[in-house]
């Protein structure tokens, strides 16, 4: 793997080739990968959102699949989730948990796996400063949608205590282990 090649152009280049049923599954392994994260969950006692694995495992799978499978992953998470199999936090499953107190979270997944992977396919995860800086912006979008969300039902400032407050601190460890993992992930995908 050259050093300007990314994560995203090395797995496809090197194990997607272009093949319909490799994309699948490797859609599919991702989506599997944020179902895991997404059980990792810790209660907030005054929110309803927890505190999960998964917008690291959504940032992840951004990063290194690239904007469109990255995006194709999470989607299909979000199908899994609303047909039924429990892939939500605390296994939780079912159409209403998209438009619950976590559905903003849930909704905007896609947009942020879609810029992670397009700041990763741009060389954004070439360096820890570069990839922490992408990954930040990603999650972003998953703040806004969540507050945006949880501000119909609670308020701005209640949303804002409760969804986006408690989880700054945490989400920022999450974007820098993230980021740590980029070079590790970088060998792996040049070994394939």
């Amino acid at each position: 793997m050259t050093e300007d090649a990314t994560i995203p152009q090395v797995l496809a280049d090197r194990v997607v080739r272009g093949s319909a049923a490799a994309n699948m599954l490797t859609v599919g392994a991702a989506s599997l990968f944020i179902a895991v994260a997404a059980q990792v969950a810790l209660p907030i006692p005054f929110s309803p959102v927890p505190l999960t694995l998964q917008p690291l495992a959504v940032l992840l799978v951004g990063v290194t699949l690239g904007s469109t499978r990255g995006a194709a992953a999470v989607l299909l998470y979000l199908f899994e989730g609303a047909t039924g199999l429990p892939v939500f936090a605390q296994s939780s499953a079912g159409a209403f948990w998209l438009f619950g107190a976590t559905g903003g979270y849930l909704m905007s997944y896609p947009a942020a796996a879609w810029l992670a992977g397009w700041f990763s396919e741009n060389g954004w995860g070439t360096t820890r400063l570069r990839a922490v800086s992408g990954m930040i912006v990603a999650l972003a979008v998953i703040y806004a949608g969540g507050w945006a969300w949880l501000s119909t039902i609670a308020g701005p400032r209640a949303a804002f205590t409760m969804g986006v407050a408690p989880f700054v601190l945490a989400d920022l460890v999450k974007v820098a282990l993230g980021a740590a993992l980029l070079p590790q992930l970088q060998k792996l995908v040049a070994k394939i």
